[in-house]
């Protein structure tokens, strides 16, 4: 008999890790601590629980790398973008999802796969010298103990920053005399229609006095955190804030492709808020992560137009996330090279945002299973979404002598910048040259194009480029797509 794969975490990159693995025929132990042990951001014990938004973010591969990364992990079975499709709500130009049903469905799914094992208990340390095969995919609320053993034997101490998570609004709290439904420039989206965000508008006046008030506002003390760098993708909104008055106004307040009914003209600034689940009745407030004291988030954020009587289901709060100084301690196949029978999955790893944990779960687990066939398979190359998040954390960002021996790795979001150059394309079909503002659409365009072609190659198969809708699971059976 096999022995089995053991993964230690059930997030989104422990799932898919999981699922990957148990699908290439190899059994797996999939180990979370929770219920037994609790952390301080997760509510339930269910498996792949979104602790901040319920956002996959973009989901257009043409145009954006995420939705290019959404676009390679469907392709290539991924358990977290076929539960994400099946439980996707209204949400513009992103894919966001009901955060309990996208959750109850992976667990589902891998509770009754015949070679997942799910064994509830947190593992404390470095696993048994038994298990010689395992994926750490603790993310980044890796358990003291083990986060300590690991440290203790890289010799690293792990990097760290905070991440915080926005409130979440009762639906019928929020006055729509005021608030207004509409995507930005209405653009619709994945389960959406075009009028997919609440807006709640402010006057000059209105924001200025809101800055002031978040300025103001009392804060939660970090302690023996303080000095903790942030993750610049998930700010607190108060951090923003102490950047610049306009910061807000340029970030996730701003208004553009937005016009308030009631006036017709576009607002000094917007808060959006999104649909949490899908009976409508939870709103998520869009890039409003904080670390204000709950007292003080219901005082500021009730001075929002819309929200002067807006009832919370949840406050914002902030925890410790951790990450591996990946480039200097794991080798290429995503192995701990001080002890190679740990590989890591996740955002531990360094990268930022629940689908590019899950990517690297994906890869994580098909290579764990490819290893414990007796073979050996190549990570997808640079030019696609999942093989530029790969060298990313594995081929660069050391310390150069001119740093002082500083280490310069950090967190990242998965975006074209991580991509080789592509040739791009002089002129349109019309045999008219593209210039000006038309340039960027068409490199993006090329990057992703190039990079679906260079994946269908990894795997074998000649998928056709434009084929998304064809290569989505069957949702009337709620099966993932074929695998490759």
């Amino acid at each position: 008999m096999t022995n089995p794969i053991h993964i230690i975490g059930g997030g989104l990159a422990g799932s898919e890790a999981a699922w990957q693995a148990a699908e290439a025929g190899v059994p797996v132990v999939l180990h979370e601590m929770r219920p037994e042990v609790k952390t301080e951001a997760h509510q339930t014990d269910g498996l792949a629980e979104l602790v901040c938004s319920n956002s996959f973010r973009a989901d257009d591969w043409t145009a954006n790398a995420v939705g290019l990364l959404h676009e390679e992990m469907r392709r290539l079975g991924s358990l977290i973008m076929a539960a994400a499709d099946l439980h996707k709500l209204p949400a513009g130009g992103a894919l966001a999802v009901d955060r309990d049903a996208f959750s109850a469905e992976v667990t589902r799914r891998l509770e009754a796969h015949p070679l997942v094992t799910l064994a509830r208990g947190e593992v404390e340390g470095l696993p048994p010298d038994h298990w010689d095969s395992v994926i750490v995919a603790t993310g980044p609320l890796t358990s003291p103990a083990l986060a300590s053993a690991i440290g203790a034997l890289t010799g690293e101490a792990e990097l760290a920053f905070f991440d915080a998570i926005a409130p979440i609004v009762h639906a019928e709290s929020i006055n729509l005399d005021i608030a207004w439904k509409q995507s930005r420039y209405d653009k619709p989206g994945p389960g959406g229609t075009g009028a997919d965000y609440l807006n709640c508008p402010m006057s000059r006046d209105q924001y200025e006095a809101f800055v002031d008030a978040l300025l103001a506002g009392e804060k939660t003390e970090f302690k023996e955190w303080e000095g903790t760098p942030y993750f610049d993708g998930c700010l607190p909104v108060e951090v923003m804030a102490e950047r610049g008055r306009d910061t807000l106004r340029f970030g996730p307040m701003k208004p553009v492709g937005l016009s308030d009914p009631r006036t017709g003209m576009r607002p000094w600034a917007v808060v959006q808020l999104r649909q949490d689940n899908a009976l409508g009745t939870l709103w998520n407030m869009v890039g409003f992560q904080t670390k204000l004291r709950h007292g003080e988030q219901k005082r500021v954020f009730r001075m929002i137009p819309g929200l002067e009587n807006a009832e919370f289901a949840r406050l914002g709060g902030l925890h410790r996330n951790t990450f591996l100084n990946s480039p200097k301690v794991l080798d290429g196949q995503l192995r701990l090279k001080v002890m190679p029978r740990l590989r890591f999955a996740g955002q531990i790893t360094g990268v930022e945002g629940y689908v590019e944990s899950a990517a690297i779960g994906l890869l994580a687990g098909r290579l764990a299973a490819a290893e414990r066939a007796g073979q050996s398979i190549d990570v997808p190359p640079p030019t696609t979404a999942l093989g530029a998040l790969i060298a990313h954390i594995t081929g660069g960002h050391l310390a150069t002598a001119e740093q002082g021996g500083a280490r310069s790795f950090q967190p990242m979001n998965v975006n074209f910048g991580l991509f080789p150059p592509v040739e791009v394309p002089q002129q349109n079909a019309e045999g008219r040259r593209i210039k000006g503002k038309d340039k960027g659409p068409v490199k993006k365009r090329a990057v992703a194009e190039r990079a679906l072609a260079d994946l269908a190659r990894w795997v074998g198969r000649g998928e056709p480029l434009d084929g998304a809708t064809a290569l989505r699971h069957d949702e009337a059976r709620g099966s993932p797509p074929p695998r490759g």
